[in-house]
């Protein structure tokens, strides 16, 4: 356990919403990067759903979608029973309730079915974003960032047999002139700082400070806003690229609906707008790490630093997260631990999953693991030893609604994506050590069949054993092969 001669340790979770884990640099991010470098870092960590609700869904209770039941972000009525947590499952502020002084600041998508968050018995201290800052900005005489500039039309799938047209986020950027007090994350920055002032002091702390940023609207307060000129940013080779044979499917998705209208060049203003906001919320880590140190209570904190997903940013021309590459699914994650705890370790490039952070937690505090959590502890990792587990799962059953449906497994150094779109099914199957930019999907290639066979084999059991509302044909593959090889790119064929 963590603590220290019965002295239990404060605890602080900074969730960053929609943040590449490539970006965490000194130049974009110096706050974060130095905390990485006092804390042990998981190098190949992925969220559970490249999405907000289902993802957040998962770290607080330590399941698997499938197993949580929240699926989707309930925005449309009729599958809206999809995007909440099941009652009855445990989740972290409940397990910590009781003997830390818990608050809650920021975004909050933790959405369960009895909204244990709006009931007089939770004993948390909620400061939400939802509700409070609109009400703030209208004592304020200020307007919202965003607005009908920011926002496009996409089609999207409901019940998984109708489409509708919905508005999502664009990347168009644009400067908030109304200043950082009423911007999405200076608002929560004030409710994080006062919780850490006003906190109960006979008691440890559980601080969860969920951030907006670098989540769209892409309208940003100065002097973030003009903090990067285009020369500062190096665009990854995929940005603006659609890659040979992937997964067409993306196009019925709003990833590719919105992110194939824009070319690389315009990907390159809409980046460093987007480092505008990964520097205004690395600020504001900054600050709380300043807040914790003026209190002396930094050396005694587990702070936790992670997203609940990615962003595409236009790599493979794609927009937003809801997809399995790379920067939708990995994340950054690090937990700096109080002083009187050495790990034998600093990193680790072990497969890990963010329903593995709520059994961490529990472990390292010497709580109970609730016997539904299907996370593991990572406090074996950290002392040196290995964490008995080969791979790790992710899904997507849709953003507002469900209707495009992805499954994803990863081990050693191969993802296997399933994409699925109505009767359609694709196959991708990439090596992340050889080719990290997934730019050549191995799923047509000689030699790969095995690989391919035993994936699948180990992604259908995942989905019977977790109740998942789909299933995968026995002859997934075989009917891959037979329908998209008339038009797949061999690789002698591929130009970069």
């Amino acid at each position: 356990m963590l603590t220290n001669n019965d002295k239990k340790p404060h605890v602080v979770i900074i969730m960053a919403d929609q943040l590449r884990a490539d970006i965490i640099t000194p130049d974009f991010a110096p706050n974060i990067y130095s905390l990485s470098q006092e804390s042990f870092r998981f190098n190949r960590a992925y969220c559970a759903s490249p999405l907000c609700v289902p993802a957040r869904g998962s770290f607080f209770t330590g399941q698997y979608p499938n197993e949580t039941g929240c699926l989707i972000n309930p925005w449309e009525k009729q599958d809206a029973a999809y995007g909440f947590v099941r009652e009855g499952i445990p989740n972290l502020y409940q397990l910590l309730e009781d003997d830390w002084d818990s608050w809650h600041t920021g975004k909050q998508h933790l959405l369960t079915q009895e909204r244990f968050d709006l009931s007089e018995d939770s004993r948390t201290n909620w400061l939400p974003l939802e509700g409070r800052y609109d009400r703030h900005l209208k004592e304020q005489g200020k307007r919202k960032p965003g607005g009908a500039p920011f926002q496009g039309i996409v089609p999207e799938m409901a019940g998984g047999t109708t489409t509708r047209v919905a508005g999502y986020s664009i990347p168009t950027t644009g400067c908030y002139d109304e200043g950082f007090d009423a911007f999405f994350d200076g608002f929560i920055l004030n409710d994080s700082l006062r919780a850490l002032r006003e906190r109960d002091r006979n008691k440890p702390l559980f601080l969860s400070s969920m951030f907006l940023a670098p989540h769209p609207p892409l309208e940003i307060p100065e002097p973030w806003y003009s903090m990067y000129a285009q020369a500062d940013i190096s665009l990854p080779e995929n940005v603006g690229l659609w890659a040979a044979n992937q997964s067409p499917l993306q196009l019925y998705n709003l990833t590719g609906a919105i992110g194939t209208r824009y070319s690389r060049d315009e990907w390159h203003q809409v980046w460093k707008v987007y480092a505008g906001l990964v520097r205004l919320l690395d600020d504001c880590v900054g600050r709380i790490i300043e807040e914790l140190k003026i209190q002396g209570i930094y050396d005694n904190t587990i702070l936790i630093f992670t997203s609940d997903h990615g962003e595409m940013l236009g790599s493979h021309r794609l927009w937003q997260k809801m997809c399995m590459y790379e920067e939708s699914v990995r994340t950054p994650l690090f937990i700096k631990f109080p002083v009187s705890f050495q790990p034998a370790i600093n990193e680790t490039n072990t497969l890990v999953s963010a329903i593995d952070i709520m059994p961490t937690l529990c472990d390292g505090l010497g709580i109970p693991v609730p016997e539904s959590v299907a996370g593991l502890s990572l406090m074996p990792i950290v002392q040196g030893k290995c964490l008995e587990r080969q791979r790790i799962f992710i899904q997507f059953d849709g953003n507002g609604a469900r209707g495009n449906f992805q499954r994803c497994v990863i081990e050693g150094n191969y993802k296997l994506i399933v994409d699925i779109f109505k009767d359609e099914l694709y196959l991708e199957l990439y090596n992340t050590a050889t080719d990290p930019q997934e730019l050549i999907n191995l799923a047509f290639e000689k030699g790969y069949q095995e690989i391919i066979h035993t994936l699948l084999g180990h992604l259908k059991n995942y989905m019977l054993d977790t109740g998942d509302l789909l299933a995968i044909p026995g002859d997934a593959y075989t009917t891959f092969i037979n329908k998209y090889s008339p038009f797949h790119i061999s690789l002698s064929e591929v130009q970069f």
